[in-house]
């Protein structure tokens, strides 16, 4: 018999409730593992699911549906209609104007801040944001990202796109977004460097990296990005790997059941969004930078990133860049606080964490993909590195990615 004080009291007999989440982002496919966890643990839940996305058609099984209540990404104006129809309780997991429904949603103001802070620590000097004009995620992303700059004297300088409409739906925006892609290289090529950039999503910051290669410019060096969901495959795909602000969609999916059940045991629903903040921010190569305004070291730098698990040394390093051996080291310390040698040493240090918690290939393999000359050598360094065994880091992650199969985590 559950205490007097839950606030989730069990029910009689099995809710039967839809999840209409879109299957095939990121965004929607942790919300799906958010509302899972809440039904593990209460148990009084048959749900109607099945593979969709908000592009697709109504379902039809919609219009004779007789259950309890819905969990719905509604985007279109036909899905909000039809899921008005039903008369059931529902939350919203979407948050485009006009549905006035129960609503749980990402809090951007932080998800910007988080953005803007990562960037200032960095150094930089030089802003922008680049997002899909008219999406209503992207327009709060951006503004939140402008005052939040606002606050430390800096500008910001907006992606406007030739043609801006703003009647359509999200996905037919990002689609949009791949008819500019001159015009978008173009102003990137036209921002004061180095600039750090937001963009409103994952999906535009692979479209800003792979405009950034058409015209040449640097990524990190002279262009640092970061965009926001955490999309894995988005992040991943990029080349380098896009930093992201990591958002709590697991939380998002468990609020929105838990608000549910709430309302289908007879409780009214919040009269504002609620709102959940992001996990933090996941840094990858995309902002591993430090505001370089030194083109000749930026492009030494790159060459030792995309070299640094091969066999280069200094020399090489310091020809890329067309300078001495001895400048560059001179110039790489005074901007990086240590020798080049140790920014290759690290780099390949966190490379062989990555394999060691994401593989189970032999120490001997992942120092053969690093760059250290072999497994013993790196067990030494990474133990005096580290404090601990690259077993024991191995075991230690393992254990800490099963915690956390409810949830994520960011740095």
């Amino acid at each position: 018999m559950p205490p007097k004080n839950d606030p989730i009291p069990s029910a009689k007999r099995r809710r039967q409730v839809a999840l209409l989440i879109d299957f095939s982002r990121w965004y929607g496919r942790r919300i799906l593992l958010g509302v899972a966890k809440f039904v593990r643990e209460h148990h009084n839940w048959s749900v109607q699911c099945e593979e969709w996305r908000w592009t697709d058609p109504v379902p039809a099984w919609i219009k004779n549906w007789k259950g309890s209540g819905v969990i719905a990404w509604l985007e279109t104006p036909e899905l909000a209609e039809a899921i008005r129809k039903l008369n059931v309780p529902t939350v919203d997991v979407r948050g485009v104007s006009g549905c006035e429904l129960p609503l749980i949603n990402t809090e951007n103001r932080l998800v910007s801040n988080f953005a803007a802070e990562h960037l200032i620590q960095r150094g930089f000097r030089n802003y922008a944001f680049c997002g899909f004009v008219g999406a209503n995620y992207s327009d709060a992303r951006s503004k939140w990202f402008q005052e939040h700059l606002t606050k430390f004297g800096f500008d910001c300088a907006i992606y406007q796109p030739p043609e801006i409409s703003r009647n359509l739906q999200s996905i037919e925006l990002e689609k949009r977004g791949l008819l500019f892609q001159e015009h978008l290289a173009f102003w990137l090529k036209s921002l004061p460097k180095p600039v750090g950039i937001m963009a409103c999503n994952d999906i535009r910051g692979q479209q800003i990296m792979n405009a950034c290669r058409r015209m040449d410019l640097l990524v990190p060096e002279e262009v640092a990005i970061i965009g926001a969901d955490n999309d894995e495959l988005f992040c991943e795909l990029s080349d380098p790997p896009l930093s992201s602000v990591a958002l709590d969609t697991l939380r998002i999916g468990y609020e929105a059941a838990t608000l549910l059940e709430r309302m289908l045991n007879g409780g009214k629903p919040p009269k504002q969004p609620v709102l959940i903040p992001p996990l933090g921010i996941v840094a990858r190569r995309s902002t591993d930078v430090f505001a370089m305004s030194d083109r000749q070291l930026a492009t030494g730098v790159r060459f030792l990133r995309e070299h640094v698990f091969d066999a280069i040394t200094v020399n090489d390093i310091a020809r890329a860049a067309a300078m001495s051996r001895r400048a560059f080291e001179k110039r790489f310390f005074t901007q990086f606080g240590h020798a080049p040698k140790a920014e290759v040493l690290r780099l390949r240090l966190t490379r062989a964490k990555e394999l060691l918690q994401d593989t189970d290939w032999t120490l001997a393999q992942i120092a053969d993909r690093t760059g250290f000359k072999h497994g013993e050598y790196l067990h030494a360094y990474f133990t005096q590195k580290t404090g601990i065994t690259p077993g024991k880091f191995r075991k230690n992650a393992k254990f800490d990615s099963k915690e956390r199969s409810g949830g994520q985590q960011a740095t």
